[in-house]
């Protein structure tokens, strides 16, 4: 299933208005107002609802560069860039969302929600399910497609999530989930507005756990210049092709073989076919090497225009050496041994802007594995998150 996004922006002239704020209102397609409209910087806890005539009014952090959000059940969300709208008087008009048939449909089925509610949570929620879990689950559609053995998610509903860990509820805007396990990869992306429910010291050491050696961190550290005092190294990493891994021919005979067995029944399975399948199972289609160790911040970042760019043409290993934070008579101590944890970023080639508050253009774009993949929505916390809070 797909959707048809229509979205117009409108911006008016707004000369008195106040350093960082955003004001207007929120109509539909014939000019009515349309209330209680979620409006927030993704990631963050500054948000606001728009009143019965659909006006609102938002005072923004002096410094973000966040998406801003506007976001109600059964219309499509729009997001934009706070610097285009940064006072000014704006006129947003949703759009009611409608489902198209596309030519293939994959349907949404109450089996495929058994079957795979369980390796969704894992991958998106993580392992803590007594303390972090979404309210409205059961509003979730999941589809599997066999042929391609992909599965996605679906959320028409936005999930309110608990976590009592971090002492947060997040509304989150699940804007796409995929799982495709012939290549063993997951990815969602989605946008989120947070809001504090309880605080206390061990929420507190919680949030600082969750936060020291995280992704966050780690861009933090680059944007400010002390990645290395931060406790991180970064190494290069060169990808090698693995020549025991199947070719693409090897691989497509695999997957018409497939097709043949499933339309035939019960075959005998060639000994060159159980071969590839072997070496596609327990081979990864390249194999790394540390090519260059401790590199600078100015090997993977570049500046232009004032903006600082995450640009480099490798992957990149990142290790941190973690002491964890312990809770000692009321002060907030670190441990005495360090657990040392690395990371893998793919940027190769691609290009991503780095914010002051950690985050990055296209964050859904920008593959990780290791302890970064780790943080998952159990280990969120909001981009104005400053460590002790």
């Amino acid at each position: 299933m797909k959707k048809t996004v229509f979205l117009l922006l409108i911006i008016l002239p707004f000369y008195l208005s106040i350093a960082q704020t955003i004001k207007g209102k929120v109509v539909n397609d014939i000019e009515k107002p349309i209330s209680n409209v979620n409006i927030y910087l993704d990631g963050t806890k500054t948000g606001t609802i728009s009143e019965a005539d659909g006006s609102f009014t938002l005072q923004l952090p002096s410094s973000n560069n966040n998406s801003l959000v506007f976001q109600k059940d059964d219309y499509e969300t729009f997001t934009i860039n706070t610097s285009e709208v940064l006072n000014k008087t704006l006129k947003v008009v949703l759009i009611k969302a409608k489902e198209i048939e596309e030519v293939r449909i994959v349907p949404y089925t109450e089996t495929a929600y058994k079957n795979y509610i369980q390796f969704f949570l894992d991958s998106f929620i993580g392992y803590d399910k007594q303390n972090v879990r979404i309210k409205n689950q059961r509003s979730l559609k999941f589809s599997y497609d066999k042929e391609n053995k992909i599965l996605k998610v679906k959320a028409p509903q936005t999930l309110i999530i608990e976590n009592k860990n971090l002492g947060y509820t997040i509304d989150y805007n699940l804007v796409e989930f995929s799982a495709n396990f012939d290549e063993n990869t997951t990815r969602f992306m989605g946008t989120s507005f947070f809001k504090e429910t309880k605080i206390n010291d061990k929420v507190k050491l919680n949030r600082m756990n969750a936060y020291d050696g995280s992704q966050t961190h780690f861009f933090r550290s680059v944007y400010e210049n002390k990645v290395a005092d931060e406790g991180f190294i970064v190494n290069q990493i060169t990808k090698f092709p693995n020549s025991k891994y199947p070719t693409e021919e090897e691989l497509q005979r695999l997957k018409d073989f497939a097709k043949t067995l499933k339309s035939k029944g019960t075959l005998s399975v060639p000994e060159d076919i159980l071969d590839i399948g072997n070496r596609k199972r327990n081979e990864l289609p390249y194999k790394i090497a540390i090519t260059k160790t401790q590199i600078p911040e100015s090997d993977y970042t570049k500046k232009t225009d004032g903006k600082l760019f995450l640009d480099y043409d490798y992957m990149m290993q990142i290790n941190f050496k973690r002491y964890f934070y312990e809770l000692k008579k009321g002060q907030f101590v670190k441990a005495t041994i360090p657990i040392i944890q690395t990371s893998f970023l793919h940027p190769e080639g691609e290009t991503f802007e780095i914010y002051p508050d950690g985050n990055t253009s296209n964050p859904g774009m920008l593959t990780n594995q290791g302890e970064f993949a780790k943080d998952k929505i159990e280990k969120l916390l909001p981009l104005d998150y400053k460590l002790g809070d």
